[in-house]
């Protein structure tokens, strides 16, 4: 069976990612949760166990290990073609990964400014023009593609995809940020919302009771 190491589901953006590729899939997997920030030396050396990088999410399938979000749903829309990770169309295919590089490798006022806690209040806070920026490109890709696919369904490429699990942290954002959404956007939040997997992650998110102080004080 797939393993999946991941870290706080109340703050890792990052695990969230693969992990909703496996859950709304239905693709079975064993989940190994190691807490993260907690200056243990031993939750530190069992992150190492699995992956040299040293940070979570890593997947491990036998004798592989993929580190990365992003590279293990590549691994994943591989190994399990039939779930379609990516659209069969190869145009669409190209945007859906188009636009999770691009959350991928940006958005970084918005990761600094408002970073992933399920826990935290809602209530807005101040932010910089390089996040609200971010914020109106977010929201211009969402409405972009519902204007693109939406007839096919309420994702970003009508059925859910490898897009959807990359750009699923920012909905919880924006909500616990009290960050208006605009138009077709909100047609997309309210479809991950309502997804069953997204809303297990949020359960056990909430569930949890650690602690870390520096997201805590954002």
């Amino acid at each position: 069976m797939l393993k999946l190491v991941i870290g706080n589901k109340n703050y890792s953006s990052w695990s969230m990612r693969p992990w909703l590729a496996l859950r709304a899939n239905d693709i079975p997997f064993e989940e190994i949760f190691i807490p993260l920030y907690t200056d243990d030396k031993a939750d530190k050396d069992r992150i190492l166990s699995f992956s040299k990088a040293g940070k979570v999410p890593t997947l491990i399938d036998g004798d592989v290990t993929v580190w990365d979000s992003l590279a293990i749903i590549e691994y994943l829309a591989e190994k399990f073609p039939d779930t379609k990770l990516w659209p069969a169309d190869r145009a669409a295919r190209a945007h859906a990964r188009a636009i999770s590089a691009e959350m991928h490798s940006g958005f970084v006022p918005l990761r600094s400014e408002c970073g992933m806690n399920l826990h935290r209040p809602v209530g807005a806070v101040a932010l910089s023009d390089d996040a609200r920026a971010n914020i109106a490109r977010i929201q211009e890709i969402w409405a972009d593609c519902h204007a693109r696919y939406g007839r096919q369904g309420p994702f970003l490429f009508g059925a859910f995809s490898g897009a959807d699990a990359m750009y699923a942290p920012v909905v919880h954002r924006f909500r616990t940020y009290a960050i208006p959404v605009k138009g077709e956007a909100q047609h997309y939040v309210d479809a991950m919302m309502a997804l069953p997997a997204f809303q297990e992650w949020t359960r056990d998110g909430l569930a949890e009771t650690l602690l870390i102080d520096r997201f805590e004080d954002a």
